[in-house]
């Protein structure tokens, strides 16, 4: 019954994100959490904690306070009733995707591109990604929007569930609860992704200050990356896609950007849509020569963004089917 449990959150959470899409209110988890390491990052600069000591500091006592609040919370609603608890951490495990949203997100920048709207299209695309939009022309602004949606499915979606899988599971085995280690796991993952978007800049400030935190989303992304290859290779199939030349690609070109799990996901994209991606950029008004994913392919257009997004949301069903299927077995099983 308890891996029962696990299986009803997932696909009961997972249809509240495609009906509802990400809650926007001031208590989100997402935004608690980023509050939280904005100060304990002022407390520990104040103390001079602000070369890598102070940096482990912040992604360990970040992850400790937020697993700490999270098990407090689900303990006391369970205490008070069961459903109560239940439904907390159904809410919880919705609050933690971020599938429908990012498509929420692209939605404008689609629109401006349509009505020819270049000025609209890069206000939209500056709500999404970290680059310098000023001087994207129409090519520039369709990559963006790409290359996020292909980033953001591994970091919002793919890696976020694989650990709720992996915490379920190892807890199960072990004879513990696995909804709280399932959601625990989970957590970790996004507050690795929020320590990484918030002190794991490549700036004087922040280069050994937060080296800690984009360890940590390294590692907690960095299996979640390199399924994220099979995972597309199945959804471009499904969409009809090149899905054997988004595998080659990838295998190719996987490793050529600066992370070791940022281009996974974006690699397999270009192929399977046969455009190139990535290339020259500019961050803070430095240019950065990145590599171009699928070189050997032109330029995309506005339609390559419809057609990543149709990619992303099949594999996104299939890989919410195969989480199922493997909860179902063991249910069967046991």
């Amino acid at each position: 019954m308890i891996m029962l449990e696990l299986s009803f959150i997932l696909i009961i959470g997972f249809f509240m994100d495609l009906i509802i899409g990400d809650p926007q209110y001031r208590y989100h988890p997402i935004r608690m959490i980023g509050n939280g390491i904005a100060k304990l990052e002022r407390i520990l600069r104040r103390f001079g904690l602000d070369s890598r000591g102070g940096g482990i500091i912040l992604a360990f006592s970040t992850v400790s306070i937020t697993f700490c609040i999270y098990l407090v919370i689900t303990h006391l609603f369970d205490r008070i009733h069961p459903i109560l608890g239940w439904c907390f951490n159904l809410f919880v495990f919705y609050s933690l995707l971020a599938l429908q949203d990012l498509f929420h997100h692209i939605r404008p920048v689609n629109t401006a591109l349509g009505a020819g709207h270049l000025p609209e299209a890069r206000s939209a695309v500056a709500r999404i990604v970290g680059r310098d939009v000023e001087d994207l022309n129409e090519q520039g602004i369709i990559r963006a929007a790409i290359e996020t949606i292909s980033e953001n499915f591994v970091d919002g979606f793919l890696s976020p569930l694989f650990w709720f899988l992996v915490g379920g599971l190892f807890a199960f085995y072990l004879r513990f609860d696995p909804v709280p280690a399932a959601l625990s796991l989970m957590l970790a993952t996004k507050v690795a992704s929020t320590l990484d978007s918030m002190v794991g800049y490549k700036i004087p400030d922040y280069l050994r200050f937060g080296w800690a935190g984009a360890r940590l989303d390294d590692i907690m992304a960095f299996i979640p990356a390199r399924l994220s290859v099979f995972i597309l290779f199945l959804g471009a199939w499904v969409s009809g896609l090149r899905a054997s030349t988004g595998f080659r690609v990838a295998f190719r070109d996987r490793l050529k950007h600066d992370s070791p799990n940022a281009a996974h996901a974006e690699s397999f994209v270009a192929g399977a849509l046969n455009v190139r991606l990535g290339g020259p950029t500019r961050y803070s008004g430095e240019l950065k020569n990145k590599p171009w994913l699928g070189e050997e392919f032109p330029d995309p257009d506005a339609g390559h963004i419809r057609l990543t997004e149709r990619l992303i949301r099949t594999s996104a069903w299939i890989f919410v089917l195969i989480v199922e299927g493997i909860l179902a077995v063991i249910i069967i099983c046991r």
